[in-house]
Parts: structure tokens; C-alpha cells; sequence
């Protein structure tokens, strides 16, 4: 076992639980009031991305853990879209699977492993968009949001370890990106709050 296994074993465990917070809450309120599908869909084009480049990079823990999230991130974007999301808020996902398979294609893994390492922007950005311009966010989990940022963080030490610069940018992305849906969810869901305990 090298000195990468560690973070990889711990970031490949916060993976596999990571969505079923947001996979749940769906499920259980019947709303999907927040939630992006660009960016379930996207993710789950970017997970299936991941699989491919773990398997060809030989590193089992990406593999393991992106083809889980892939599974999960199409059963989030399906839930979704049958509590009343639509399919037309779909702009990035369909236009990132042509560039992920043209990287791939075009130039191998190295072409495969730039792309991936900022595909967590054309990921979250939609979630971003969607979380500052909706008002109710009751739908979006913060315990997922919570668990990408520190799986974030996992993969970025298992990046510096491994020298992999694709997982060290796609984590620094991961983190910041969750950083940023966290606070939006933290400041609307205090918001709210504030207005149903005002007395006015």
C-alpha cells in the first residue's frame, strides 16, 4: 500500500455516499425545488469520464468511485426531471459529452485528463446559476454539497501524492465550486428562516 491508497480508499468511500443525500431528499420531499439537472446530467457524463480515464491510468479507486457517482448522478438527473425540472435547462451536459469524447479521441489520456481536470466547472456552474437565482433551495442538499467538499479535499491530497495535476486542479475546482453552492445554500436557507420568525 503506498502513501496515495490512503486518501484514495477515504476519497473513493466519500464518492460512493456523496449523493445519496441529494438522491434521498428528492425522493422524500417530492420537490425538486434548487436542484440542477445540467448539472446532475453533466456530472454524470463527467463521472463516466472518470471511470475511463481510472481505467486507463490503471488507478482503481478513481474508477471504482466515479462509476458509482456516474450511476448516481443519472438516477438524481431522472428523479429530477419527473418533479418538474425540465429537459431544456440541459445546455452543458450534451455539449460536454462530444468534448470529453473528442479530447479522448483526438488526444488520449493526456488530452482526456486536461479536460476532466475542469470539468467540475461545466459540472457545478449550472447548480451555482441555479442556487442564486432561485429563491426556494428547500430541495438541494447541503449534506451533499458538504461531502463534494471534502471529497474535494481527499482528492487533492491523493493528486499531490500521486502527482496527478488532472486530480489536483479537478480537486481545487471541486472545492471551490462547493464552497460557493454551500454558502448559497447556507445564506437562503438563514434568509428564509428569518423572514417566518418575523414578526411583521
Amino acid at each position: 500500500m503506498n502513501a496515495s491508497s490512503i486518501p484514495g480508499l477515504i476519497g473513493t468511500l466519500i464518492d460512493l455516499i456523496r449523493t445519496t443525500p441529494q438522491l434521498g431528499l428528492l425522493i422524500r420531499a417530492r420537490k425538486s425545488f434548487g436542484v440542477s439537472v445540467d448539472t446532475s446530467g453533466t456530472s454524470c457524463v463527467v463521472s463516466l469520464g472518470w471511470t475511463v480515464y481510472g481505467i486507463i491510468t490503471k488507478q482503481p479507486y478513481v474508477t471504482l468511485a466515479s462509476g458509482v457517482m456516474a450511476s448516481f448522478f443519472l438516477l438524481i438527473t431522472v428523479v429530477a426531471l419527473r418533479l418538474g425540472r425540465r429537459a431544456r435547462e440541459f445546455r452543458i451536459a450534451p455539449l460536454w459529452l462530444i468534448v470529453l469524447i473528442a479530447s479522448g479521441l483526438s488526444f488520449g489520456t493526456n488530452g482526456l485528463g486536461a479536460v476532466l481536470s475542469i470539468s467540475v466547472l461545466a459540472s457545478n456552474i449550472p447548480q451555482i446559476r441555479v442556487a442564486y437565482n432561485e429563491k426556494n433551495l428547500s430541495a438541494l442538499s447541503l449534506e451533499t454539497w458538504l461531502l463534494s467538499l471534502s471529497g474535494g479535499l481527499v482528492w487533492g491530497l491523493y493528486g499531490i501524492l500521486g502527482r496527478d495535476y488532472s486530480i489536483i486542479a479537478s480537486a481545487f475546482f471541486q472545492v471551490t465550486t462547493s464552497i460557493m453552492i454551500i454558502a448559497l445554500k447556507i445564506f437562503k436557507s438563514a434568509k428564509d428562516d428569518a423572514l417566518e420568525h418575523d414578526p411583521a
